[in-house]
């Protein structure tokens, strides 16, 4: 009896002309639109995207406070690159460390009213870089669908420690 194990894979389906577009499109804009965000945020407000998120994030949590490790999940870094931009920040006094009530060996950032003074003020540029480099070029798109879609693919593919 031959099990299904033994079969040969089904070969791949090749792309069509407008999946291989865009597939070329989307791995070009999650490089370039991350770096033009980056870009507007330094030069408008002399902050990082990656001080942005940080910020954000915390602003979004209860207590805006959150374990270092969770802030680093939430953002997309390593636990070492996110201790460098909390570092920055509490530098200039938006964020502070405070050890975990439930794990001594843990920390947690917490977001000061200073910084979150600082991403109310960021805020504007940032919305404005995201309208400019990302939404005032979908107009015809189904943006429920194409979330969704997004959202699946995320929730599937979700991967170890990412890199700094």
């Amino acid at each position: 009896m031959v099990s299904v194990k033994d079969q040969p894979p089904e070969p791949p389906v090749p792309l069509s002309a407008a999946e291989e577009a865009f597939m070329r499109a989307l791995g070009r804009a999650i490089i370039t639109v991350p770096r033009a965000f980056d870009a507007d945020l330094l030069r408008e407000q002399n902050m990082s995207m990656s001080e942005y998120a940080a910020l954000m994030h915390l602003s979004e949590a209860s207590d805006r406070r959150l374990r270092m490790s969770d802030l680093a999940t939430t953002s997309s870094l390593s636990l070492s690159g996110m201790t460098r931009i909390v570092s920055r920040l509490e530098g200039q006094g938006l964020v502070r460390r405070e050890r975990c009530a439930t794990d001594a060996r843990g920390f947690n950032a917490v977001l000061t009213d200073a910084g979150l003074q600082r991403l109310r003020e960021a805020w504007p540029a940032h919305l404005a870089s995201v309208r400019r480099h990302v939404f005032n070029h979908l107009d015809s798109i189904d943006l429920p669908a194409i979330t969704a879609a997004f959202e699946q693919f995320a929730a599937d593919h979700q991967t170890a420690e990412p890199r700094d």
